[in-house]
């Protein structure tokens, strides 16, 4: 019995980090960065067919968070000003402005990002110290089609996330306390 009550204590007392909350955000068929940036790659300008973008997993129907295009929308984008001119534009680019109508884009966002607490169970559940660590990848990709044929691609993002919170209340659970008595009057 001691010697159960000795563990159960040790136990609590450690810095069980997986008692922490965790969060996990996929909005991707992709597994990694690497791979989404191949399958846009992989898409060859006045070749590739969206039956080519279903293959490689990129279809705005199945895919969260992909933006479908008007050739409204990809004019604002490319509308040529001071700064660049129609002829700086890539010709799969301009072939599609010329097409009006027929002229579609889809706006890719894919990510995999994982934010976990880390650090001492207890001084995070007495709220004395939070640590949150982010990780994980964002992806983003335009690919213009003409007639349900690719003009254009182009995709960018952040291969590798990496980002640590850290937030100390000197005060523990009595830190919030203050400004919830001042407001309440």
């Amino acid at each position: 019995m001691l010697r159960g009550l000795i563990t159960l204590m040790l136990w609590l007392l450690s810095g069980c980090t997986s008692l922490l909350p965790r969060v996990q955000s996929e909005s991707s068929p992709f597994l990694s960065f690497d791979q989404a940036s191949a399958a846009i790659d992989a898409l060859v300008p006045m070749k590739s067919t969206v039956s080519a973008l279903v293959q490689l997993g990129i279809d705005p129907v199945k895919q969260p968070n992909t933006n479908i295009l008007t050739h409204a929308d990809i004019v604002r984008r490319f509308l040529p000003s001071q700064l660049l001119k129609r002829e700086d534009l890539d010709p799969g680019i301009i072939a599609c402005l010329e097409a009006r109508d027929a002229c579609r884009g889809w706006e890719i966002n894919a990510e995999r990002v994982l934010r976990a607490r880390t650090g001492s169970f207890w001084t995070d559940f007495t709220n004395f110290s939070r640590r949150t660590e982010t990780t994980g990848w964002r992806f983003n990709a335009l690919v213009l089609l003409l007639d349900d044929v690719v003009v254009y691609r182009a995709w960018g993002g952040q291969p590798s996330l990496h980002e640590l919170e850290v937030r100390t209340n000197p005060l523990g659970p009595l830190q919030d306390i203050g400004p919830s008595l001042l407001t309440s009057h």
